[in-house]
């Protein structure tokens, strides 16, 4: 095993440069790269002089993809891969760093917000189905230690922010259509009216799905109100509703299922109708004031309601067993959270401190029953059937954080913090019987989490900068649903992962919007959490020892000329178990992890058309502990053209075409880890053609 040391020493010399990954500007426009990134909390600095890998994805930018899923727009972001499952009763598999790679539904392990309100529960499970991209302005990622500051399940940072309204009513709409009965459309209104700044946005899509029996039907709305304030303060009120009904899920297919017919749907899909319906309301409040020598006070609240029902295939005789708790899950649960920090910057710029703590609770009513009902030819299946849960989670977190900036010397900067998390999780059951006994319980976590970096100048354009810092995971309240001996009663023996992770990067930028960023990585995990087993949809997991996650990143934006421009990104990420366990020796890949990554985006832009070749590669993806099976590496390409009139006055109007896997390769679109069917693969989609017009005025 190498030290930290030779390996940040031996790959010090493959270190190139890093880039900030946003679509490219019109031709000749200059490149204008963020500025303060709101998710790396310092006002006092630009992200270039931060030490994090930190990327701003430019929602406004013109596109040629649906951008009905996150996976649309997070594409060509080093560290991190986003999957659509071609399946919409499971949201993007998410995954930065390898973190999250194990999550069977949802996103785990990573951190997620929007506008401000967390999309990641206190038990960090999260969701990105509700980000409303037709409202958007950008997505922040932050990848690397300075992710720990989130807290709890923070293996990376991804935060989506809603534009604000403009002084002058504008008006944007956009319609999609394509393969696979795929038609989706989007409105956005922003004004300002009565002083206050507006923005409004609906979304609906309608899809046949890739697969049999992957029908859905998402709808998303989404408004944002702000107004200023004296003294220069802000107060934004935020609202978002998603409803997604009977989505279609057709599971995973078995290898020899997917080489023969990777468009089928499983034989129990159809057999038991597998579905899922989601619907969510959330409303949030966000306030910022300065209070004057330097001071300056954010406070934000909110609170929402999610529902979720789902029809899954367990076979009636598995439900025969008096502790099993049915094949229909229905979840109702309530959410909300405060969280309140003060900042305080030097007159010169040269110091910011922040300081700040947070308070959530997540309260849901669990209930199961049987997915069929008895009949006289036989049982009906795929229906709800009788009571076999009845259970309150209840989930609360209390955390407290302290950052730092400090411009130290002309050449160097250091930033630093700490958090402090306690996460609660209590479990009252209200099903007992002769046969099913009381599981009630409760279990506490708690975790110290420091961070801290440094950035070296040595010219106006170059930072090279190292960080370092610990990080915790727990488990879900999903993860401790099942004991992994199938035991009655949650799994609170499971304990938190706990990360320690390094990190060596470099940035530069030039004139003109060239740029270059490249970070080296290690991160080393104790209690990593697993899954022990998975199907029926009941996945079971447990600690496992330790892992270990490194790697390198890197993206670039070399100059061409006004007309084009070439983006490209790559990681390499070896991750393994260091412990072994069972049958598993020491050394194993993590499954769901892919080892390479690449993807390269040349696009040319004239005065009226424009058009683009893109390319995806990804290597193999074991799908098991064991590595027994893996989903085998695949290249994509995709080719898009665009035509823009202007309609007088300010009025745009734009048609576009996109041809996604040009070459028709058959490929695993996403994997289903620990699948005890094997049926571990989600086939992507073949050759498919998107057609969409835009209005903006």
């Amino acid at each position: 095993m190498k030290s930290a040391s030779l390996f940040l020493a031996g790959a010090t010399g493959a270190i190139v440069p890093a880039t900030v990954l946003a679509a490219p500007e019109p031709a000749g426009a200059a490149v204008e790269l963020p500025g303060v990134v709101v998710t790396a909390r310092v006002e006092s600095a630009p992200a270039f002089d931060l030490p994090a890998s930190l990327d701003v994805v430019d929602l406004q930018a013109d596109s040629a993809r649906a951008r009905t899923d996150v996976s649309d727009v997070l594409a060509g972001i080093p560290g991190l891969l986003a999957r659509d499952r071609q399946n919409r009763a499971q949201d993007t598999q998410l995954s930065i760093r390898g973190f999250g790679a194990r999550s069977t539904f949802g996103v785990r392990g990573v951190r997620l917000y929007a506008d401000g309100i967390p999309a990641t529960m206190p038990d960090g499970q999260g969701q990105v189905s509700h980000f409303a991209l037709a409202a958007g302005d950008r997505i922040e990622v932050m990848r690397g230690p300075f992710s720990a500051l989130y807290g709890n399940s923070s293996g990376g940072v991804v935060q989506l922010w809603s534009a604000d309204g403009t002084p002058a009513p504008s008006l944007d709409l956009r319609a999609t259509a394509g393969r696979y009965g795929h038609l989706a459309g989007s409105a956005r209104l922003r004004g300002t009216a009565g002083g206050n700044g507006y923005n409004v946005s609906a979304q609906v899509l309608d899809s046949d799905g890739y697969r049999e029996h992957s029908d859905a039907r998402r709808t998303s709305l989404n408004a944002r109100v702000h107004r200023e304030l004296e003294g220069g303060g802000r107060i934004e009120l935020v609202g978002n509703h998603f409803d997604a009904p009977d989505a279609q899920d057709p599971l995973g297919l078995t290898r020899a299922q997917m080489d023969a017919d990777p468009r089928q749907a499983t034989a129990v899909a159809h057999t038991y109708d597998t579905r899922k319906s989601v619907r969510q309301d959330q409303l949030g409040l966000h306030w910022r004031q300065p209070l004057g020598g330097g001071w300056n006070l954010r406070a934000s609240g909110w609170a929402g309601q999610r529902e979720v029902v789902q029809y899954l295939a367990v076979p009636a005789a598995a439900q025969a067993n008096p502790l099993h708790s049915g094949g229909v899950i229905d979840l109702d649960g309530a959410y909300g959270g405060v969280d309140a920090r003060v900042a305080w910057q030097d007159a010169e710029g040269r110091l910011e401190v922040t300081a700040g703590a947070s308070v959530e609770r997540q309260r849901q009513d669990r209930l199961g029953y049987e997915n069929f009902l008895p009949g006289d030819g036989g049982p009906r299946l795929g229906v709800r059937g009788a009571l076999r849960r009845n259970e309150l989670n209840t989930t609360r977190s209390l955390d407290q954080y302290l950052q730092a900036w400090w411009k130290l010397a002309p050449r160097w900067a250091l930033q630093a913090g700490a958090r402090h998390s306690q996460v609660r999780f209590e479990a009252d059951d209200r099903y007992i019987t002769a046969t099913n006994p009381d599981d009630s319980g409760s279990v506490r976590y708690s975790a110290f989490t420091p961070v801290a970096g440094v950035v070296f100048s040595p010219a106006e354009d170059l930072r090279i900068y190292l960080s370092a810092g610990r990080g915790f995971e727990t488990p879900t309240f999903n993860e401790l649903s099942y004991r992994a001996d199938g035991g009655p009663g949650p799994a609170f023996d499971l304990r938190p992962a706990r990360s320690d992770t390094l990190e060596l990067g470099l940035k530069w930028r030039a004139d003109g919007g060239a740029a270059l960023e490249a970070a080296l990585f290690r991160v080393d995990t104790d209690d990593e959490l697993a899954v022990a087993s998975n199907s029926g949809g009941r996945p079971r997991f447990r600690n496992v020892g330790g892992a270990r996650r490194e790697g390198a990143e890197i993206s670039a934006r070399p100059p061409l000329s006004a007309a084009w421009s070439l983006q490209v990104a790559a990681t390499w990420l070896d991750a393994h178990f260091t412990d072994g366990f069972g049958q598993v020796a020491a050394g194993a890949a993590i499954p769901g992890v892919a080892r390479r990554q690449g993807w390269a985006r040349l696009q040319w832009r004239g005065q009226a058309w424009e058009a683009a070749l893109e390319g995806l590669a990804l290597g193999g993806v074991p799908v098991n502990d064991a590595g027994t099976e893996s989903a085998p590496g695949h290249g994509l390409l995709h080719l898009e053209t665009a035509r823009t009139w202007a309609a007088g006055g300010d009025t745009r109007l734009r048609a576009f075409a996109r041809v996604d896997n040009l070459l028709d390769r058959q490929y695993a679109g996403s994997v289903i880890v620990n699948e005890s069917n094997g049926r571990y693969y989600e086939p992507g989609p073949g050759r498919g053609v998107l057609l969409g017009l835009e209005l903006r005025r």
